[in-house]
């Protein structure tokens, strides 16, 4: 018996189930980011919509588009969720971290006992 697709599977499953941990439910759906329907399987939160169809009457404006107002800061990626307030900024890479990407990030040597927020990481 090859070994090969056990191997994969499980390598796949052990990448795939540290994305949902944080979730208390999953669901295959459709949001928007970045002006694009973005379809596919993860925290039912994040994906606010049931199909591309639904998701697509969003853009075109039939639904209230949350992302439209461009309430993140400093190029933070919007993301449209079922939770209040109806989106999610996500700041990773900009140098900024908070709800709307407003707080700078302090350098990793800082001086301070502070908590790094994961979005001030560099890798």
């Amino acid at each position: 018996m090859d070994a090969f697709p056990i191997i994969l599977s499980l390598l796949l499953f052990t990448a795939i189930v540290p994305m949902f941990e944080g979730c208390d439910q999953t669901r295959q759906g459709c949001r928007i980011q970045e002006g694009k329907c973005l379809c596919g399987i993860g925290c039912y939160s994040e994906y606010r919509y049931s199909n591309y169809d639904e998701c697509h009457k969003a853009l075109k404006g039939r639904r209230y588009d949350f992302c439209a107002q461009g309430p993140c800061n400093h190029n933070g990626v919007c993301v449209q969720t079922s939770q209040e307030p109806g989106y999610k900024c996500r700041c990773s890479g900009t140098g900024y971290y908070g709800a709307r990407c407003e707080i700078k990030c302090h350098g990793q040597n800082t001086t301070t006992k502070q908590e790094l927020p994961f979005e001030c990481i560099v890798i």
